[in-house]
């Protein structure tokens, strides 16, 4: 019984200390500093040990311009045995905001000279000197410790330190030698050049960190510089670059292909279809490895099916049934086969002999999330064929079975995407709300793209417009790109006037670039500009635009014009950021 009160005792005075500190670094954070000083007081009391309520009843007393206080406790704790030189730092710093530069002074050049009686300390005064915003004496240190002993690396600090203090070349090549002598850090150096690389670039970021890459590269002839160059320039889109760059990584390790194939899976999704093609010749050239083959050979053939004509089909079926009697029909082909299975459905308007296609995949020894890939197909066969529940039931459990995973939720989207091509538009925007906060982006831009399109269009309360455009949409999906066309069309003649206008123009031109009729296209991005200056579809005309007179019909001014109007007026647009990539590289700025 005596143990058990002892224990109660310890628990209810670990509880009122935890509520004290909580209390304490409210008032702290809340600058109330006379009641966070009565409240760390009481803890230093309790903990005369702990080294934060020490700190903190410092700083209280600080704020309180109670100097000579503070001083005291400084004192006190420096004549302590084992005290840090860091409280050096902290004296010299209550000095500073006395005004008293020269004796401030004084207790910093002590602070240092323990660093060089002992190297140990470099990190602690440092990192004070930081915490004070004192960054060149920080830095003094940092350079100090580094040239006593091989042991200390503080490249990152000071990299952090040069990036406060403006100086970025400096700081770009801290990083770098960061990355160099501890190559394992390359992913955070690069994360940290992300943040540089999309914020608003006034110091020329970019250009200043290629030209640092460029010469390691050149002077070092290191491999890894080759490798952070052709992530520089998959950051920049310059693909072609990034190209030269992973060639040069193979011809120094022949028998690694995953940058290569990294690279040509990027440039697929971004349809440079030219480029891909490219990259995957000089795999299949490269490497007689059955996976990387089946790898280059599926790629391949699905740039065929997207870039070919209905008459091509006839030779691309033969070609995937060669394709899998060399490979088989086994673990290692299931992404060709799957292929084999939507181009027969949706190419050859084929589901149903789809479908048998991926029950065969099924039968194959299959992972969790191979399996829920195969049950979407399926879905989307049986949404091909207007079984919109039979789909639905499918979706829905892959959404149950990997409710966490962004597999689920692309099941989500679908689910969502298949009661807005039935009609059913409530329950559709019910379940967009949720997806608009989706962990992909990519799904959270897809769902709140189509929740805008409905919320929009709703003000009828049969939906007959949306009714037709929902139509149209389904065509697309089916790819029936003429039936789609021609429905929009309709709805431009039949709704003028209405909601539904002008996304029907930005869907009318999306279609014609597809099939690059690309001056009929401008002419449908340009009505939404002068018709529907206002609406939410301007940003999308203006890029729309912007792509295609800098990429397709050499008017860079025009580009240049167009890209603008979105960096100037439409910040907040998903095409902000390229747009202001493109506009720099069109002006300039980046070679």
């Amino acid at each position: 019984m005596k143990a058990f009160l002892v224990y109660i005792l310890f628990l209810v005075s670990f509880f009122v200390s935890a509520q004290s500190d909580e209390l304490a670094k409210e008032y702290f954070s809340k600058g109330e500093f006379d009641k966070a000083l009565v409240a760390y007081e009481e803890l230093h009391k309790s903990a005369p040990g702990n080294l934060m309520y020490f700190s903190r009843l410092v700083a209280c007393h600080q704020e309180l311009q109670q100097y000579d206080k503070a001083g005291t406790l400084l004192e006190q704790r420096m004549g302590q045995r084992n005290s840090q030189p860091t409280l050096l730092v902290e004296m010299g710093y209550n000095y500073q905001l006395q005004n008293n530069k020269e004796k401030a002074e004084e207790y910093y050049q002590q602070a240092i000279a323990k660093v060089v009686e002992n190297v140990n300390y470099s990190s602690g005064v440092a990192y004070t000197f930081e915490q004070k915003s004192l960054l060149e004496k920080a830095l003094q240190v940092y350079d100090l410790a580094g040239k006593q002993s091989d042991r200390f690396n503080f490249d990152f600090q000071k990299a952090r330190i040069y990036g406060q203090l403006g100086d970025i070349e400096k700081m770009i090549d801290s990083y770098l030698d960061y990355a160099s002598s501890t190559p394992t850090t390359m992913i955070v150096v690069q994360q940290h050049f992300s943040m540089f690389m999309n914020e608003d670039d006034t110091f020329g970021f970019s250009d200043l960190l290629r030209k640092a890459l460029l010469v390691r590269a050149q002077k070092t002839q290191e491999v890894m510089w080759n490798e952070f160059l052709s992530w520089f320039f998959v950051q920049q889109k310059q693909y072609d670059r990034a190209f030269v760059q992973e060639k040069a990584v193979f011809k120094r390790f022949p028998d690694s292909f995953e940058g290569l194939m990294n690279l040509a899976d990027l440039t697929f999704e971004e349809e440079n279809y030219g480029l891909t093609t490219a990259i995957l010749n000089f795999i299949l050239e490269n490497s007689q490895d059955m996976e990387v083959q089946i790898f280059g050979q599926t790629y391949l053939t699905e740039i065929r099916i997207k870039t070919a004509e209905s008459k091509d089909y006839p030779l691309i079926k033969t070609e995937i049934k060669k394709l899998l009697t060399d490979f088989g029909k086994n673990p290692y082909t299931v992404d060709l086969q799957i292929l084999q299975a939507r181009f027969t459905g949706f190419n050859l308007d084929n589901p149903q002999q789809a479908q048998q296609i991926l029950h065969d995949i099924l039968k194959l020894p299959l992972n969790v999330f191979q399996q829920a890939e195969i049950k979407m197909e399926l879905a989307d066969m049986l949404l091909y064929e207007e079984k919109y529940n039979q789909a639905l039931i499918y979706y829905s459990q892959i959404e149950t079975d990997l409710k966490n995973h962004e597999i689920g939720h692309q099941a989500s989207l679908k689910v969502a995407k298949t009661s807005y091509y039935k009609g059913d538009f409530p329950w559709a925007l019910k379940q967009l709300s949720v997806l608009k906060t989706s962990f992909s982006q990519l799904i959270a831009n897809d769902a709140l793209e189509l929740h805008l399109l409905i919320n929009d269009n709703k003000g009828d309360s049969l939906y007959t417009a949306l009714n037709k455009f929902a139509k149209a949409d389904f065509y697309l999906y089916k790819n029936k790109k003429d039936l789609a066309l021609n429905q929009f069309e309709q709805i431009l003649q039949q709704h003028k006037g209405e909601d539904i206008e002008a996304v029907t123009h930005l869907r009318i031109g999306e279609i014609l670039e597809k099939q690059q009729d690309y001056l009929t296209a401008l002419l449908h991005y340009e009505t939404i500009i002068t018709s529907f200056p206002d609406g939410i579809y301007l940003d999308e005309a203006l890029f729309f635009s912007a792509e295609i007179y800098n990429k397709h019909l050499a008017n860079p001014e025009k580009a240049k014009e167009l890209y603008e109007k979105v960096i100037f007026n439409h910040q907040d647009s998903i095409y902000f950021i390229e747009a202001r990539k493109q506009y720099r590289i069109l002006r300039g700025d980046e070679v």
